[in-house]
């Protein structure tokens, strides 16, 4: 990828890093010429080789069936710049209208899969669905094998996150219930435990 300098490959055995800390992902997906994005809470890291991981993604939005159908799909990282947007992102359905026209959300390709990587945000995990039918139907759970992985090198790389005081707006948000986010706060040194 070669989008933006400060956007890096990162080494697939360490993408589950990108989501270990619990942020709020967007989850955004394409099949022809129709896309989608929706705002999602509940997504982790589940394996590391080959890399996967989990996400609930409901039987009633658009990115379901759009994942359903081309089989792939783009978890990316929101900044806290960037709240507003997955609040935005997440009450609205795209089945009405392209979620990214009328939010003018910007995009570029990724490296393996079709679906949009969004700008701004700090990390990008390019996924392919491994199928598992009981899971998806019964409890909406989908399983990702991450192809490709890419962070903002500002605050991720060497495979660690590195939030300093210069880069506060491009720290991670997490959704707590209703409306509520935290922020990824300062790194603890271990040594004064």
């Amino acid at each position: 990828m070669t989008h933006a300098p400060q956007i890096e490959p990162v080494e697939l055995a360490k993408s589950y890093r990108l989501l270990n800390h619990g942020p709020t992902v967007l989850v955004s997906s394409a099949h022809g010429a129709r896309r989608n994005v929706m705002a999602a809470a509940w997504c982790m890291p589940l394996d590391f080789d080959p890399p996967k991981l989990l996400v609930v993604i409901d039987k009633s939005t658009f990115t379901r069936e759009l994942i359903e159908a081309s089989g792939e799909f783009v978890i990316n990282v929101p900044t806290q710049a960037q709240r507003a947007l997955a609040v935005a992102v997440g009450s609205d359905s795209g089945r009405e209208r392209d979620k990214f026209t009328a939010l003018d959300i910007t995009t570029f390709a990724g490296d393996r899969v079709a679906a949009p990587l969004i700008e701004g945000c700090v990390a990008w995990l390019e996924c392919r669905v491994v199928p598992e039918a009981h899971n998806q139907n019964r409890y909406d759970l989908f399983i990702g094998e991450v192809v490709a992985a890419h962070a903002d090198s500002r605050v991720f790389s060497a495979g660690r996150w590195h939030f300093g005081p210069e880069h506060d707006a491009l720290r991670t948000i997490h959704h707590v219930a209703g409306g509520a986010f935290f922020v990824t706060g300062p790194m603890l040194d271990n040594s004064a435990a």
